[in-house]
C-alpha cells in the first residue's frame, strides 16, 4: 500500500542537520513526508542528523531532490504553502488541508526571493514578538505541522495512523 501523508514538510536547502532531524521526528509524529532540496549542508547519514532524529529515523518517510523544479514537479497538484519572516499574512488565516505541502527556507537564508514570488498571496509568518527575528526551523514546522492537523480535524481523531 502507497504511503499516503498527512503533510508534505519540504525544507529548502537546510543547512543544520539537528534541525533537520528534529524536524524528521516531528514529521514520524503527525504523518507527514519529509523532502529536503538540495543543496544540503550536511550527509544525509550524518552522524548528528541521526542522533537528532533518535530512534524515529526508520519511521521515516522521507525523499531528498536535487533542485525546486524536480519538487515542484513531484508535487505537483497539491496546495504549497510558504513560509517566511518576509510574509505579512499569518498562517492561522488560511484554511490548511491534509495533504497540503508546507515549505521552509533554510536556518541562515529562509526561501529565496524567486520562490516567494511565485504565489505570494501562499506567503505565510509565524508571528513574533519585534524582539525575534524568526523562530528556529524545527520549532516553526512543529508549530504549521500541528496547525495544520489541527484545522483539518486530525488532531481532533487523536492522529491514529
Amino acid at each position: 500500500m502507497a504511503y499516503d501523508p498527512r503533510l508534505h514538510i519540504v525544507l529548502f536547502q537546510p543547512e543544520i542537520p539537528y534541525n533537520t532531524g528534529s524536524v524528521g521526528r516531528t514529521c514520524v509524529a503527525v504523518g507527514a513526508k519529509l523532502w529536503l532540496v538540495r543543496p544540503l549542508g550536511f550527509r544525509v547519514d550524518d552522524y548528528h542528523l541521526r542522533r537528532a532524529g533518535l530512534d524515529y529515523w526508520q519511521h521515516l518517510e522521507w525523499q531528498a531532490v536535487d533542485d525546486w523544479p524536480t519538487l515542484a514537479e513531484q508535487l505537483s497538484g497539491q496546495q504549497f504553502w510558504y513560509f517566511s519572516k518576509k510574509a505579512t499574512r499569518s498562517y492561522v488565516d488560511v484554511q490548511l488541508r491534509r495533504g497540503d505541502v508546507l515549505v521552509f527556507g533554510s536556518e541562515s537564508q529562509g526561501l529565496p526571493d524567486s520562490i516567494l514570488a511565485e504565489q505570494p498571496d501562499r506567503c505565510l509568518r509565524i508571528p513574533t514578538r519585534d524582539d525575534v527575528r524568526s523562530l528556529n526551523l524545527s520549532n516553526s514546522v512543529a508549530v504549521a505541522a500541528y496547525e495544520a492537523l489541527r484545522q483539518s480535524g486530525d488532531l481532533a481523531n487523536r492522529l491514529h495512523l
